[in-house]
């Protein structure tokens, strides 16, 4: 089951590739922000609730469409960038074992525990 997830994820990952190569960006810019969303990890400084909660926010896919279609709604290709970031990164972490945090630990995750052999 979970090679059916991570191929599943790979799936929506090269999705989110696609949908970058509808924006007029060069490909470095892809390159330069697929890992942004992971400077969501410093507010864990502020504790596992705050931490696992802004980190969700930086992390759910129904948050980055949304983000995608308010830039396509306004036309603004810059927002739309930043949807499209999201959510390829979303995937790319959930293809490696990364999923959206429970307030228990950082380690904790709706995949299971990371770390866990």
């Amino acid at each position: 089951m979970k090679q059916l997830i991570q191929l599943e994820e790979a799936a929506l990952f090269a999705l989110g590739i696609y949908g970058f190569s509808l924006l007029p960006f060069a490909w470095w810019w892809f390159l330069a922000l697929i890992l942004v969303p992971d400077f969501s990890m410093i507010s864990y400084l502020a504790g596992n609730r705050v931490g696992a909660w802004m980190y969700n926010m930086a992390h759910h896919r129904a948050i980055a469409v949304v983000v995608y279609i308010l830039g396509s709604y306004m036309a603004n290709v810059n927002i739309q960038l930043v949807g499209v970031i999201l959510f390829a990164h979303s995937s790319m972490d959930r293809v490696f074992g990364y999923g959206l945090k429970y307030e228990s630990g950082f380690k904790f995750t709706h995949l299971g525990e990371i770390g866990k052999k």
